[in-house]
């Protein structure tokens, strides 16, 4: 199972009837009898043989003991109910098991009802105000009648229980995981929590796939195909790229008639929520439950599905925009290395040595991510350098020297123009990338920390990657000799715990020179 999809919680109760709603019979009630007479056990399951609550029949397991019991219940477990005496191997040994279930293991979701054989010693009034028992019955109450009004109550409590602390656990997903949905990948997490807390709120214990299909033009990266985003248990094997034909039977059948009719539809156990966007990407919802649920419910999961449709597409069309501005400042800044006679990997080299220092240096990931894309940017100047300057094979003259550092006014011009916070950062990083530690750097001659952290960074990535270059005047260095040089310029064109956090990146250089070699 892909790990990007999220599934149920591992504590929840294996006994729902998620099971049943899948086809497989459901699990049954899990009751514990702790009793040391025999004949109370035989007599408790003889009677309740063929008791049923929900669809579900019940299990017992047998204890003799209060130490048994406890030894039982330190294993994981999941009893609904305990039928628990009193007296035992001492007179209080149920009542101290009362007080360990509850406060060392702190289980107040299992039903206790105590009984016993000698109300007298265990008055009835001072043991329900005393201990946390749901229910306080004699042995003698040993009649169907009886015992089936005991367990219809305690199962019932028990399962509103677990309904409710599935919606806290379900609700507490949904609450992180939307902090989280900022991109097509979180959006799973994010519907795998819903699409738990949608069958919570219903009441109904259900099985179900969420999915989608984006449309031609937003499926360049997904070949149009569905998307599993949200899978509940029964359906843990679904993979995220799984093939309409490889869906389970009930399903492939439902989305595929959702395809041909392009509405919902439902059976006796089953609801399917159809919705199109208006990009004409589609979303799927396939619900099964274990019994049928009403017009409510319909309405509740065809909402359920059309927001999870809406903002995957949303999320989408933001990534989309994402790329084609990475792309775009990518091509810009190629085409103007080229300009420069350089090659055009150059500047994407360089903005991804200016990531990897701004992470070494404890910048965010979101703040690397925003150095790489405008870090291309820092010879955008070039474009106001006449070709004779530009191009010049040999050193330059003093004029043409004092033309070609007017790049870096240029390039701020042009880039400041802009409003937007990642061409402010371009036109800073413009600005500033022949600036020195030592002050000995142009256009302004700042020093120190009066060079901005994105500055000092692609300052030394710039250089780092030049000296790798080839250029007509000189041969390009290699990886050993640019990092001794490096190490040389420390403290005097480069600022000191940079150039130390470079050189210990020497295997990631390797592997990044290993992919994008120099021309």
């Amino acid at each position: 199972m892909n790990d990007d999809l999220l599934f149920e919680d591992e504590d929840e109760d294996p006994g729902q009837d998620s099971a049943a709603a899948a086809g497989a019979a459901p699990a049954p009630w899990q009751v514990l009898i702790v009793d040391d007479e025999p004949s109370v056990h035989q007599v408790t399951q003889l009677v309740m043989a063929d008791f049923s609550f929900d669809g579900r029949r019940v299990h017992f397991t047998d204890c003799y003991s209060a130490a048994e019991a406890r030894a039982v219940l330190a294993r994981p477990n999941q009893f609904a109910l305990i039928l628990l005496d009193v007296v035992m191997e001492s007179e209080h040994a149920g009542l101290d098991l009362v007080r360990h279930i509850r406060e060392e293991l702190r289980n107040s979701n299992v039903r206790i009802v105590l009984r016993t054989g000698q109300p007298g010693q265990a008055p009835q009034e001072y043991v329900i105000r005393s201990y946390d028992i749901n229910d306080y019955r004699e042995k003698t109450e040993l009649t169907h009648g009886k015992l089936s009004t005991v367990f219809y109550s305690a199962l019932r409590a028990y399962r509103d229980l677990m309904r409710l602390e599935r919606a806290r656990n379900g609700l507490r997903r949904s609450i992180d995981a939307i902090t989280q949905v900022c991109d097509s990948h979180n959006l799973r997490s994010f519907c795998s929590a819903v699409l738990e807390q949608a069958s919570v709120l219903l009441g109904r214990d259900g099985e179900g796939i969420c999915a989608s299909r984006v449309n031609a033009f937003a499926a360049a990266r997904m070949d149009g195909g569905l998307k599993v985003l949200a899978v509940t248990r029964a359906y843990a094997d679904c993979r995220a790229e799984q093939r309409l034909d490889e869906l389970p039977p009930a399903v492939r059948e439902a989305f595929a008639r959702c395809m041909r009719e392009r509405r919902n539809h439902h059976g006796e156990l089953y609801y399917v929520c159809y919705h199109r966007t208006r990009d004409d990407s589609e979303s799927f919802l396939y619900m099964a439950f274990a019994e049928p649920i009403g017009v409510e419910e319909h309405e509740l999961l065809a909402a359920f599905s059309a927001n999870v449709a809406i903002t995957y597409e949303k999320l989408l069309q933001r990534e989309d925009s994402a790329a084609t501005q990475d792309a775009t400042l990518a091509i810009l800044g190629e085409a103007l290395e080229r300009r420069a006679a350089g090659e055009g990997r150059h500047v994407q080299r360089v903005g991804l040595i200016a990531a990897l220092l701004a992470g070494a240096a404890g910048m965010s990931p979101a703040e690397a991510e925003q150095l790489r894309l405008a870090a291309p940017l820092h010879d955008c100047g070039h474009a106001g350098v006449p070709d004779a300057v530009l191009h010049q094979p040999g050193p330059l003259s003093a004029a043409q020297w004092l033309v070609m550092r007017g790049h870096c006014e240029t390039g701020r011009a042009m880039l400041a123009r802009s409003a937007r916070p990642l061409l402010q950062l371009a036109a800073s990083i413009a600005h500033e990338h022949h600036e020195r530690w030592d002050g000995a750097g142009y256009p302004r001659g700042l020093a120190g920390q009066e060079i901005s952290l994105a500055g000092r960074i692609v300052a030394l990535a710039d250089c780092l990657d030049a000296m790798l270059c080839a250029r007509p005047y000189r041969p390009a260095a290699s990886l050993e000799q640019a990092l001794a040089q490096v190490r040389a310029d420390s403290g005097t064109r480069f600022a000191p715990d940079l150039a130390a956090l470079l050189l210990q990146q020497e295997a990631a250089l390797r592997e990044l020179y290993r992919r994008l070699p120099p021309d």
